[in-house]
């Protein structure tokens, strides 16, 4: 099982997908390191988040904690903290520290609302690289603003030979956003296949490296279905079951793509083993299994994936098959008729593997 501390709702950025900077946290109300040490022990992997984690003056306290509860901490940052975030990698080298980056320098910093972010960004991962830490990357949030860069950014990745870790925009009660929402979706579906096959024939002198590309490729195909349809195609959703969130107010909730919190229980009030049976925490997971979102987060995505390997290796290997042979990707691109008609104007795509459809 996995999880996800939610540390602070504080930010330094001011992203255009997120607003959860204009809902700011302040320090007394946030949960303390000793509220986050009742998390149970023997966790998979627990992602320290926010708002930006590293405005927490205890950042180090919490990673300490969290260190000793599961495989792997995962730190999602903005990387402006670069000594700070130095300091916990040369004294915690099992975490995996991801860094937010929204295009190139100019793009990134007017979509995220930071001067100068992108240099700080880049400026961590080059001191991170000198500890050690191995597991260390960029994330991006995939829209039409974006995409174009989405190629570039991987290369730069590739060439510091780091990770590139993707998502795309969704609207809840985490990012407090009703009006997020893709409008050019024929760029976004031409980009993002250029993305897919740029990993799938991935040539990074790291194998390991050269396989989590192609595995991305794989979950890149849900963004794919997401941003062009708002439909992930995900065969079953476990939040709550598989994974789950600790808000900085100490509440236990299932996920983070609802449009309500769904709260099973506050963990300053009870233990974690009381909440997690609870028949609160029953309830929360029976309108999870009854959403109809269909959210497309790697989250719940990997648990899916892991579930169904068979699946993955098969798209993974059919579509290396097709780039081989000097063919477009197999993707199913019947959920958006509207992207797909765009498609069809635009000279050298084409699609593959559906029926002609019939645009009304």
């Amino acid at each position: 099982m996995n999880a996800s501390v939610i540390a602070t709702f504080r930010c330094n950025a001011h992203c255009h997908m997120c607003n959860v900077w204009k809902h700011a946290t302040s320090e007394t109300e946030e949960i303390t390191p000793e509220i986050v040490a009742k998390l149970p022990s023997g966790l998979g992997r627990i992602n320290l988040t926010g708002g930006e984690p590293m405005l927490r003056d205890d950042a180090e306290e919490l990673v300490d904690i969290l260190y000793r509860r599961c495989r792997k901490v995962e730190i999602s940052t903005n990387g402006y903290h670069t000594e700070k975030l130095v300091r916990i990698a040369e004294k915690y080298p099992r975490v995996m520290i991801r860094v937010s980056l929204e295009g190139l320098p100019a793009l990134n910093d007017r979509l995220r609302g930071i001067t100068d972010g992108f240099d700080h960004a880049l400026r961590t991962i080059l001191e991170l690289k000198k500890t050690r830490v191995k597991d260390i990357g960029f994330s991006i949030v995939i829209c039409d603003r974006n995409v174009t860069d989405l190629v570039n950014l991987y290369e730069l990745a590739a060439g510091l030979q780091v990770e590139f870790a993707q998502s795309t925009m969704h609207n809840s009660w985490y990012f407090h956003k009703r009006d997020n929402e893709i409008f050019d979706k024929a760029l976004v579906a031409r980009e993002m296949e250029r993305f897919m096959a740029a990993l799938l024939t991935s040539r990074r002198s790291s194998v390991r490296l050269r396989v989590k590309d192609w595995l991305r490729a794989c979950f890149n195909q849900r963004l794919y279905h997401y941003a062009l349809s708002g439909l992930s195609r995900q065969r079953c959703c476990t939040a709550g079951t598989d994974l789950f969130f600790l808000d900085p107010f100490g509440n236990i909730t299932a996920c983070n793509g609802s449009d309500e919190e769904w709260i099973m229980g506050n963990l300053t009030e009870q233990s974690f083993e009381k909440i997690w049976n609870s028949s609160r925490a029953a309830a929360i997971r029976r309108m999870v299994s009854n959403c109809r979102k269909d959210c497309a987060f790697i989250g719940t995505a990997r648990f899916d994936m892991l579930r169904n390997p068979a699946g993955a290796i098969a798209w993974i290997v059919r579509n290396k098959i097709r780039l081989a042979g000097g063919r477009p990707l197999h993707i199913d691109r019947s959920l958006a008729p509207e992207a797909v008609r765009e498609l069809d104007s635009i000279p050298g795509v084409r699609r593959t593997g559906q029926k002609k459809l019939v645009i009304k």
